[in-house]
């Protein structure tokens, strides 16, 4: 049945202005080769866009030509404004931006874990309104905020989590009464980390992949056939709980201690770096990145592949610089466990999974000499994420892992290529690790890209009453 010509109309809007969004500013000589549409359509609906404050006239092209220049179209970028929140135990960071997603203003703020729920909502909530006057919003039209946590998928709330602020439960309901023209909604942050890797990040070529997030907890986020699954509760991707071999206890329903965040936690990534001799700097605002750093640099300096860093007279046991500061965070004998040792697997000393330990040949027995205490560290580290990543891997066969958060990026192609390694020691299924590209920024950019769907979803379709918002986006 052909569509009516109310719908015929609508569907060559939003195809426009999705393209508007995509390409940039447009001629109507372009809307038309793109779209695919008559010239006398892209001018009825050039028309009916501006009518609708839309687009309008942002410019002229520049090709030469007879006759005076084309007009440029463009979205109307301040017809709304939207704000995005990133928010962590320890804090918030609050982004605001136009309609088609350009940063005006941005700021973040600590929040101390002995604050009450009261005064950090208040600080949240008031870094919100300041951060939306310096960017020029009289009002913000979507408010999309990531959050650790479970999100009911039936309500678009987070559930009562133990361990978390009771202020991050309390947030969206504080903000729609402070902002009650704003459309708020909360998604998981490491679900909203998926979807930036997947559109700006290390994932824009694949429809299927895992985000393994690394950062203060762990968590993952699955996008199967370009689309995000949260699962039958929302806790699709909750590898902290998943349990692992050799801890002293198995997770339970309200702590996930003795399961995989009990290797890979920023508090046992730094547990593991003290075992292997890298010490975290004191008062350093998130250690186990320095760690990790410092250890990607002791092993490029020692493979020579640091300008003005290459090995010293006791090769790999050479000093390791932190990035930027010049000081030495790793000396030979710096507390580095004896030569032959080496750090355990996983809490409480076991040992480590067959065909997931160091990198070495095949001959076991040949005698050689110890890692650094910076390849130690990595290559153990590596053997414990692949833990993680192979029960995902044998139950998924996402054929891409993307470790995310501040300790992916930290770790970089060295993790990485360490992790891929024993990945496929471990399963038959072919499987890419990839290191992420966006870092712990991803989740504030997730929840900018989020809102400002939502929004256009709304504004690209004239005449149509705004709709509910979907729980959970």
């Amino acid at each position: 049945m052909p569509a009516s010509p109310s719908t015929a109309r609508a569907i060559n809007d939003r195809l426009a202005l999705r393209l508007l969004q995509q390409e940039g500013p447009l001629t109507a000589g372009q809307l038309k080769q793109l779209t695919g549409l008559s010239r006398p359509t892209v001018a009825d609906l050039v028309e009916r866009l501006g009518a609708a404050g839309l687009i309008a006239v942002v410019g002229e092209a520049g090709e030469q030509r007879r006759g005076p220049n084309a007009k440029l179209y463009g979205i109307v970028a301040d017809r709304a404004h939207l704000a995005a929140l990133d928010v962590r135990t320890e804090g918030v960071a609050v982004a605001v931006a136009d309609l088609v997603g350009r940063v005006l203003a941005e700021a973040s703020v600590p929040i101390a874990g002995d604050t009450g729920t009261g005064p950090a909502l208040e600080q949240a909530v008031t870094l919100v309104e300041r951060v939306a006057k310096e960017a020029g919003a009289e009002r913000l039209h979507t408010v999309g905020i990531g959050a650790p946590g479970l999100v009911d998928p039936s309500s678009g709330e987070l559930r009562d989590s133990t361990g978390l602020p009771e202020w991050h439960r309390r947030l969206v309901a504080t903000l729609q009464e402070r902002l009650p023209e704003a459309r708020v909604s909360v998604e998981n942050e490491t679900n909203l980390a998926a979807l930036a890797e997947q559109r700006d990040g290390a994932a824009r070529d694949r429809d299927t992949f895992v985000l393994l997030w690394l950062g203060h907890g762990t968590g993952a986020a699955v996008v199967l056939d370009g689309a995000l699954r949260r699962g039958a509760s929302g806790g699709t991707g909750e590898i902290g709980f998943l349990p692992v071999p050799g801890t002293t206890a198995l997770p339970t329903s309200t702590d996930c201690e003795g399961g995989f965040h009990s290797l890979a936690s920023s508090a046992a990534v730094v547990s593991l770096a003290a075992a292997c001799g890298i010490p975290a700097t004191p008062g350093e605002q998130t250690p186990a990145v320095g760690v990790v750093r410092a250890a990607v640099a002791g092993v490029r300096a020692a493979a020579g592949g640091g300008p003005g860093e290459g090995p010293t007279a006791n090769g790999a046991e050479g000093a390791v610089r932190a990035s930027g500061t010049g000081r030495s965070t790793l000396t030979p004998g710096g507390g580095a466990p004896a030569p032959g040792s080496s750090a355990p697997l996983l809490p409480g000393g076991a040992t480590p999974v067959p065909g997931a330990g160091s990198r070495t040949s095949e001959a076991e027995a040949s005698p050689r000499p110890a890692p650094a205490p910076a390849a130690r560290f990595l290559d153990t580290l590596a053997d414990r994420l692949a833990v993680g990543v192979a029960s995902v891997v044998a139950i998924l066969d996402p054929g891409c892992v993307v470790l995310g958060g501040e300790v992916g990026q930290a770790g970089g192609e060295e993790l990485a290529s360490r992790v891929r390694d024993r990945i496929a020691r471990m399963t038959p299924l072919p499987t890419e690790v990839r290191a992420t590209t966006l870092g712990g920024g991803a989740v504030l950019r997730g929840a900018l890209l989020t809102a400002r769907d939502r929004a256009q979803e709304q504004l690209f379709t004239p005449g149509e009453p705004p709709p509910q918002p979907s729980p959970g986006w």
